[in-house]
């Protein structure tokens, strides 16, 4: 099986600019931890996930959809430090050199975009999807052996693999519950309100039961007590909650695998660029302009 990686750019950015100091300068002064980080991170990625494929998708910075239907969408998240944000340009610079495609749709968020990708990939015979993220929202796209999510390492937490047995083990419901998990229970990294009263553990155990939000209210007269009634009003916010929470799987957009591959890059020009930032220790990470044949199994 040929594997495709598909990386949440910006996720992949922050976590960078949080884990790597911000005196690492550029020979201008200029803060540079981000790039840094981000291209260490890549480069490792490509050598333990050994992909033959390989894409990053971006947010834009133009408000979604769902901004544009829930104006409190992520409205309590601080705005990203202006040195993260002077970072970004550098950090496409290096994707480029590495002629990786990138991928971003106005109107939605980057996990959007990897989730359409990755369904589009699912009907590749022969093709596995590893999607590389710290956000556990793209743990609801994972599915059977053919959509993986991979965590980096981060600090002296080791990196980690999910598949569907993994999410159900740390979470309690499987990955396709993880939008019903959150329209009960809510999110407030997304300041998603969920059903008012309604913690995790009674939403695992409706879900459990009924299996999704829209099983449950089909028996919302087995319910009882207080749970009954926080279910019937809350009965808009928790539909209202798991449409924001559920990435979106028909953005217009089209995978090219051909397109994709990693060892389709030029070197010299990104030697001189790694030079260029100061990057001399990665340069003994780049992937091999012909990548010899065979691969790792995750598990």
């Amino acid at each position: 099986m040929k594997r495709l990686v598909l990386i949440d750019g910006h996720a992949l950015v922050f976590r960078a600019y949080y884990a790597f100091p911000a005196t690492l300068t550029d020979k201008q002064g200029k803060q540079i931890n981000a790039v840094y980080g981000f291209s260490s991170m890549l480069l490792t990625i490509i050598k333990e996930l050994h992909p033959e494929y390989l894409a990053v998708a971006f947010d834009t910075d133009k408000p979604t959809f769902r901004h544009q239907e829930f104006v409190g969408y992520k409205a309590q998240r601080p705005e990203a430090d202006q040195e993260l944000k002077d970072q970004l340009d550098q950090v496409r610079d290096v994707v480029k050199a590495l002629n990786i495609p990138v991928f971003q749709v106005e109107g939605f968020e980057g996990d959007d975009v990897i989730g359409t990708l990755a369904r589009q990939a699912q009907k590749k015979d022969e093709l596995e999807t590893v999607i590389v993220t710290g956000d556990k929202d793209a743990l609801q796209l994972i599915e059977d052996r053919k959509v993986l999510v991979y965590v980096p390492a981060r600090g002296k937490i080791p990196a980690k693999i999910y598949d569907e047995a993994a999410v159900e083990e740390r979470l309690g419901v499987k990955p396709r519950q993880l939008t019903d998990l959150k329209a009960l229970a809510g999110d407030n990294s997304d300041n998603i309100k969920g059903v008012a009263g309604v913690g995790p553990k009674t939403a695992i155990e409706l879900i459990k039961k009924y299996d999704s939000v829209e099983g449950i209210y089909e028996h919302i007269d087995e319910l009882s007590g207080k749970t009954k009634q926080r279910m019937v009003e809350g009965f808009e916010e928790a539909h209202r909650s798991k449409h924001l929470a559920t990435i979106v799987t028909d953005v217009p957009i089209s995978l090219n695998l051909e397109a994709c591959r990693v060892s389709d890059y030029d070197n010299k020009k990104t030697v001189k660029l790694f030079e260029k930032l100061g990057f001399v220790s990665l340069i003994k990470k780049l992937p091999e302009e012909k990548r010899p044949a065979g691969q790792i199994s995750l598990f």
